[in-house]
């Protein structure tokens, strides 16, 4: 089995920034891929940020120049750095690994973690 545990999530002003981190553990074989969803209130869920096949990154289109996605392979970790924060931002961020374990590959999902944006 896997887990995934976000940490970094809590309240800010606009224009501030947040690190998310994001740690898998288990009987983990091989990440295939590694990112960020969010869902805001109201919202289907997004892709926010992603590590996918060869190491490439992709973004969504509101976040790129602001956020940055980065990772420690031997700690089974991705970190989402979020700067220029918004309002608009303010959502439940969700991490997710397609990962191949002692027991198959599948999807995991970490519980969330809040971002809220707000003066």
């Amino acid at each position: 089995q896997v887990q995934l545990v976000e940490s970094g999530g809590g309240n800010v002003q606009p224009g501030g920034s947040l690190r998310l981190s994001c740690a898998a553990s288990g009987s983990i074989v091989t990440i295939y891929a590694m990112g960020w969803y969010r869902q805001a209130a109201g919202k289907q869920r997004e892709l926010v940020a992603g590590f996918i096949s060869g190491g490439n990154t992709n973004y969504a289109d509101s976040v790129k120049g602001r956020f940055t996605i980065s990772r420690d392979n031997a700690k089974n970790t991705v970190y989402l750095q979020m700067n220029s924060l918004k309002p608009e931002d303010t959502a439940v961020y969700s991490c997710n690994a397609n990962v191949r374990s002692s027991t198959g590959r599948a999807i995991y999902w970490g519980k969330g973690t809040l971002v809220t944006v707000s003066s």
